[in-house]
């Protein structure tokens, strides 16, 4: 990836910052597996498997605490 896609951590609202963490997780993915094919693939794997599901739910909350920490929303 060589443009720039991520300007800032910086969100007006923790709404938008959930939706950059779920982008942020999107995007690590892609980057993981470059291949749309083999992506659309995994997907249909991965969509019925709980445990599958609940990892990359973890995932997104990970990435959420970032953009959360990012903007001093625990103060």
């Amino acid at each position: 990836m060589s443009e720039l896609w991520l300007p800032t951590l910086i969100t007006d609202t923790p709404q938008a910052g959930f939706d950059l963490a779920v982008k942020l997780s999107r995007v690590g993915v892609k980057v993981t597996q470059p291949s749309d094919e083999i992506r659309t693939h995994l997907r249909t794997v991965y969509e019925r498997d709980s445990h599958q599901l609940i990892a990359t739910s973890q995932v997104i909350a990970l990435n959420f605490q970032t953009v959360a920490a990012a903007n001093n929303w625990w103060r």
